[in-house]
């Protein structure tokens, strides 16, 4: 039986979370954390930026990579937020069968 695809984001989510306090130089991840907000954030921009690229030159391969990096880096932002993907789940949950529009409408003016 195939796993869920949501089985690896799951146990993404919890490996991040146990590397909030971990020491930076035992992994990419603590690196992240130690170095704050501002710095995954630029990272989330530097793979978004280079997602488009990927997108632009229709390489499928080359989409998928760059889509798992962004998905990667969000969740880092997620962690340290004390936040998981489940967080992200129960709002797409909650969206799921709801116009773009009327959901938009929902949240009012920003």
């Amino acid at each position: 039986m195939m796993p869920q695809t949501s089985d690896v984001l799951h146990r993404l989510s919890e490996t991040l979370l146990s590397r909030r306090n971990a020491d930076p130089s035992s992994s990419y991840t603590a690196q992240l954390f130690a170095k704050g907000p501002d710095a995954i954030l630029k990272k989330i921009g530097e793979e978004c930026a280079e997602l488009i690229m990927a997108a632009k030159d229709g390489k499928s391969l080359n989409i998928v990579w760059e889509s798992t990096d962004v998905i990667y880096h969000i969740m880092v932002l997620l962690a340290f937020n004390g936040l998981t993907i489940d967080d992200v789940l129960q709002e797409m949950r909650r969206r799921e069968g709801i116009s773009g529009i009327d959901e938009k409408k929902s949240r009012g003016a920003k």
